[in-house]
């Protein structure tokens, strides 16, 4: 970082005095100007790193010293000469710096126009204090045709100066906004699985207080037999005590989960199209990561409403997944939302090869997959009994269908118990 922080500080005490050699002449007579002014006010906008006394006297510093040697070297006059020659333009930069940092230009970024008329003020006072010394030094006469030049080429420099910094701050502010809206799609999709999770785990700490339950009712039940066995006791009430730990667990790991999703999506709700494009848009990267070519479509007729987005992403992503995982190229996904009376429709549809017949009936149980890791371990299997579970807490149904070579998952839930779970 020191690095490149010196290199740009050696490329700007560089760039600035040949930037002051590049001149033209926009009226007639010896009135020239030049581009290093500009170019230092656009720098000064760009990098608050120049803002420091010292890079502001090394840069004026250095536009005297590559003047000095361009006249030595032309054999135009000596060292001394040109010394006094070019000594002002070191107190123009020097005066044009310190006052852009005692001002604060840089803080009225979003405020161009007081940025324009500073950049007039600085240009104009820092011109007076080199002219001023020019006449102290060289008896050169202070000249107030000249200066009213001088203010009509700073009003042109400076806001040409404010336009193009302004182009490339509009820039790097709408790059900004992508990367804080791909971030906030990044922790959608992240709390939408956290959604998920909560929700087995919710499961999970049921069928532990159901499995303690039955163990401690099975070892009283051992206990009062007229010859109990003492071994299958204490292995019994063992049995208990690990799972009832195991529970208590889960509902540490549950507490900090569920205030992570509360807190993260107590209050969001979004458009279906703003949620399907997130849907989509995740879905197209891991296609990509995964080597396939799949187009992605989505179908509203609801473009009004506003809906729960993590129960929406974390429910509609298992499907949206699965139909990138089966297909096994190149296909299509698609999906469809409609709405009629109190009840939401949502169709996720694919060209992949679908679900074979035999196993049509078991696809939503809990524990069941297709899917197997290169060591040949399987997955989890929750992914649609996960889905099942929530489209039932919404008094919903959801069906497989097959037509026309297409393969869909059809998901039919009350709106209102939708919004309730995102409440």
């Amino acid at each position: 970082m020191i690095k490149r922080k010196w290199f740009f500080l050696l490329v700007v005490l560089i760039t600035v005095p040949l930037a002051g050699e590049l001149k033209f002449y926009p009226f007639e007579g010896d009135f020239r100007v030049s581009f290093g002014t500009p170019l230092f006010f656009f720098l000064l906008l760009w990098r608050r790193s120049l803002h420091r006394l010292t890079f502001i006297i090394g840069v004026a510093g250095s536009v005297v010293l590559f003047r000095i040697g361009l006249e030595m070297y032309g054999g135009r006059s000596g060292m001394e000469e040109a010394f006094l020659a070019h000594f002002p333009v070191f107190f123009y930069y020097l005066t044009y710096g310190v006052l852009f940092r005692f001002f604060k230009v840089s803080e009225y970024y979003y405020k161009p126009l007081i940025i324009g008329v500073f950049g007039v003020l600085l240009e104009v006072f820092s011109s007076t204090v080199e002219i001023l010394l020019r006449s102290g030094v060289m008896n050169q006469p202070f000249d107030y045709g000249t200066m009213w030049l001088l203010v009509e080429v700073a009003v042109i420099r400076s806001f040409f100066v404010l336009g193009f910094f302004n182009i490339l701050l509009y820039k790097q502010v709408k790059i900004e906004e992508e990367q804080q809206k791909q971030q906030k799609e990044h922790i959608m999709m992240v709390v939408s699985g956290l959604y998920a999770e909560v929700t087995h785990l919710s499961k999970s700490m049921r069928d532990a207080e159901m499995v303690t339950k039955e163990s401690y009712d099975l070892y009283r039940q051992v206990n009062r037999n007229e010859h109990p066995a003492p071994a299958l006791s204490s292995a019994l009430l063992g049995v208990a005590n690990k799972v009832h730990e195991i529970k208590k667990d889960n509902q540490r790991i549950y507490a900090g989960l569920s205030n992570v999703v509360s807190r993260e999506s107590g209050s969001s709700y979004l458009r279906m199209k703003s949620i399907a494009d997130i849907l989509m848009r995740s879905n197209a990267t891991y296609a990509e990561f995964l080597g396939k070519d799949i187009h992605f479509r989505f179908e509203s007729d609801d473009h009004e409403s506003s809906y729960p987005t993590y129960v929406l992403l974390s429910l509609l992503n298992n499907l949206i997944t699965n139909a990138v995982e089966a297909i096994e190229t190149k296909g299509e996904v698609e999906l469809n939302v409609k709405r009629g009376g109190n009840s939401l429709e949502f169709k996720v549809t694919d060209d992949g090869p679908g679900v074979p017949e035999k196993v049509k009936d078991v696809i939503f149980e809990h524990g069941y997959t297709s899917k197997f890791d290169s060591s040949g371990s399987p997955s989890t299997g929750i992914g649609l009994s996960y889905v099942r579970e929530i489209v039932e807490k919404m008094e919903g149904t959801i069906k497989l269908k097959k037509e026309e070579g297409q393969h869909s998952f059809l998901i039919q839930v009350s709106e209102k118990k939708l919004m309730e779970m995102g409440d």
